[in-house]
């Protein structure tokens, strides 16, 4: 199939096969994760066969987010480092929000907002395997004291509720900026939306061309 000279590639079918197993993990994980945070929830674990199932499933749902979160931190990385004008990206954010981006610095592949999410991201997947891990009543939680799986349970509780609302954010942003989703589905975006959004990014893959 012939590519479109109009657009630009900006994922690889790996990277948004890796994204949406990402995404379907993270809505089965927080569908399941709803189970045991408050009892007006319960009724949910009918959708992984009974609350036994969902408690044992649950660890291993989270097990395949960790392993391809995983892949994608170490995809990711180095992009998403934060410079001097991520930053500065960062104090205009209010402005284009308004509707007024003039002033906003020029991204790369990823913004200074993007950037932000990632780390904040990663560090709720750290919290969450650590203390998950803790909790996991089948394989670990008999090596540790009853107070240390309290506070890892109250740890795993803050974790996930700051997650999911990270991830609502994410789902609104991408919504909000036009084409993104469709980056993530088809791989593509039109030069006009890389070159408006990210026109760092668009002189790099353009070799500095209009």
């Amino acid at each position: 199939m012939k590519s479109d000279p109009n657009k630009l590639l900006r994922y690889t079918p790996f990277e948004r096969a890796n994204h949406w197993l990402v995404a379907i993990t993270f809505i089965l994980l927080a569908l399941s994760g709803l189970v045991f945070f408050h009892p007006a929830f319960y009724p949910l674990n009918q959708l992984f066969g009974g609350g036994v199932w969902t408690r044992i499933l649950h660890p291993f749902l989270g097990l395949v987010m960790a392993l391809s979160f995983g892949v994608m931190f170490f995809s990711y990385r180095k992009l998403n480092l934060m410079t001097p004008t991520d930053r500065a990206w960062l104090s205009h954010v209010r402005e284009m929000v308004d509707g007024d981006d003039r002033n906003m610095p020029e991204a790369g592949k990823f913004n200074g907002g993007q950037k932000l999410l990632f780390w904040l991201l990663v560090a709720c997947m750290v919290l969450l395997i650590l203390s998950g891990i803790v909790i996991w009543r089948a394989y670990f939680a008999f090596l540790f004291p009853a107070a240390v799986i309290r506070f890892a349970s109250v740890v795993h509780a803050v974790a996930a509720t700051v997650i999911n609302a990270l991830i609502i954010f994410h789902i609104y942003a991408a919504i909000w900026t036009r084409e993104s989703i469709d980056a993530m589905l088809y791989g593509q975006v039109r030069r006009a939306w890389a070159k408006q959004h990210h026109p760092a990014w668009f002189r790099e893959m353009t070799g500095g061309g209009k």
